[in-house]
């Protein structure tokens, strides 16, 4: 069992390679968006459909930055540094915000879903480092939410994967993920749309105030 994303995305083909001769099973489910059971739903819940597309908000980091610069107008600069403060970002933030954490797990997701062979480093990846607080104004004034997507999808001819900062609508799901959370939505043959959200950077949440009523 490993939790170790960039080891799986550097050699994951090896070691899937090496439990299947021992016969063994490789658990990587904390390797990708904290625990949400995205990799459990793609390795089983949907092994005997087809995943059409997937498209998400899987690393936490990034996101929290963004929610603070969309709500409270705050600078990157700003946003990044309260993150780092309350523990949420890296003294080092580079793989957040350059894109580069979400393509190691959008790697993964892909090779699940799609049976991709594929490197993070073939993935077309942009971060989060030039977004000004003018975009999302733009954003807002034209019914959009501006969030980090990571997106695979089957083409006409091949797969196509990216992760990029991008408009969502506002009537999406995906634009209503704030904070430091994940989530991922997931297009198959049979399922249809099915979405999938939780906890994502940062420590264990707080309990929710759950009611019976």
């Amino acid at each position: 069992m490993t939790a170790n994303k960039a080891l799986l995305s550097a050699h994951g083909e090896e070691l899937f390679s090496r439990a299947q001769e021992k016969g063994v099973d490789l658990h990587f489910e904390g390797a990708v968006c904290g625990g949400i059971p995205i990799i459990r739903t793609l390795r089983e819940a949907l092994a005997s459909d087809r995943v059409e597309a997937i498209a998400g908000i899987v690393n936490g980091t990034t996101n929290l930055i963004l929610s603070a610069m969309a709500e409270q107008g705050r600078s990157y600069a700003d946003a990044l540094r309260e993150a780092q403060e309350k523990g949420f970002a890296e003294a080092d933030p580079t793989l957040d915000v350059t894109g580069a954490d979400a393509a190691q797990k959008l790697q993964l997701l892909a090779s699940l879903a799609f049976g991709a062979r594929l490197r993070a480093t073939d993935i077309s990846t942009a971060g989060i480092t030039g977004i000004e607080p003018v975009d999302f104004q733009m954003a807002r004034e034209f019914g959009y939410a501006l969030k980090l997507l990571a997106v695979a999808r089957r083409g006409t001819e091949d797969l196509q994967v990216r992760v990029a900062p991008a408009f969502v609508p506002l009537k999406s799901p995906l634009a209503q993920v704030g904070g430091a959370f994940n989530a991922v939505m997931l297009r198959s043959a049979a399922m249809g749309d099915s979405l999938l959200y939780g906890q994502g950077a940062g420590g264990c949440p707080p309990p929710a105030p759950w009611s019976a009523t």
